[in-house]
């Protein structure tokens, strides 16, 4: 497609991970509009590369054809379509790309709700880092009908290595949140053992020694221990509160599935108590020295001098 037949973009959430995706698809040529979502200098940034502002929600549904959401969830999706000025008040026959993690039978109401409407909404969550955004490397599980996820491939692939179209809409954050169920699992894992680990008298080091290279070596625990052995703040910028959001949406959907979880609510549980002590805008790898911290122990060795 040339470049003059693109469709119109509006991006919503020029954050970690919206602002490598945003800013990929306006170096491959898509017109791009962009609404300070909350974060004016992010919004400034673009426009002086190329996009055009809205000033509202409703301005920028007029100005598009099709709109990406990278938010934290569904509350903030519904007020971002369904609010006073939201997008749905364009009356335009938009196609709605929620990008966020949001609760799958939320995702799945909205949708019908909008096309009632005449709008398309597909969810297309994302996996991987902001690094992989920046690089345009992302990887999206898409649930939608084929044609909705046809039209949007293009847009997606100027941000994505991987596209999976998972099925209908909502199957995409089903698989999302069984992907940070996972993700979060190993973490809750790793925290437990390194506690138990130090309790013992063996240092992170030594467990480290053994874990890595082994079958149980992969790249969340790299990047999980770049943090617990090399204090990489960095290494995996996923807020403790995100994590706690995405679990709660798990255990709601597996009550709607009539499913028992155990081991999620138990996961959702450690992840609570890190956010009800104070520690909810760290990021996850942080939740090692939560859990350590709570049985009196520390697992960063003390300096010599």
């Amino acid at each position: 497609m040339e470049k003059n037949m693109k469709e119109r973009i509006g991006f919503i959430g020029l954050g970690s991970m919206g602002a490598g995706m945003a800013a990929n698809l306006l170096a491959k040529g898509w017109p791009l509009t962009v609404w300070a979502h909350r974060s004016r200098d992010a919004a400034d940034r673009f426009v002086a590369a190329g996009a055009t502002e809205a000033e509202s929600l409703h301005k920028l549904a007029a100005a598009s054809d099709v709109v990406v959401l990278c938010v934290t969830g569904s509350r903030e999706v519904e007020a971002l379509v369904k609010g006073p000025d939201g997008l749905a008040t364009a009356g335009r026959p938009l196609l709605i790309i929620d990008c966020s993690t949001s609760n799958p039978s939320l995702t799945t109401a909205l949708a019908a709700e909008l096309a009632a409407q005449g709008l398309t909404l597909i969810d297309a969550p994302l996996a991987r880092t902001p690094k992989e955004a920046a690089e345009g490397k992302l990887d999206v599980m898409v649930g939608g009908s084929a044609e909705a996820v046809a039209r949007a491939r293009p847009v997606l692939e100027a941000f994505a290595a991987r596209i999976v179209h998972t099925g209908p809409t909502g199957s995409g954050h089903t698989m999302k949140l069984l992907n940070n169920f996972i993700s979060m699992g190993y973490s809750a894992i790793y925290s437990e053992a390194l506690t138990l680990g130090a309790k013992a008298g063996l240092t992170p080091q030594v467990f480290n020694s053994v874990i890595s290279g082994s079958r149980m070596d992969c790249g969340f625990y790299q990047a999980f221990f770049d943090f617990v052995l090399n204090r990489n703040e960095n290494a995996q910028r996923f807020a403790i509160a995100n994590a706690l959001k995405d679990m709660t949406y798990l255990a709601s959907f597996a009550q709607a599935a009539g499913v028992a979880n155990p081991i999620g609510a138990a996961v959702r549980n450690g992840f609570a108590t890190a956010v009800t002590t104070g520690h909810g805008e760290k990021f996850v790898p942080a939740l090692s020295d939560i859990i350590a911290g709570l049985n009196g122990v520390s697992l960063v060795e003390p300096k010599t001098n």
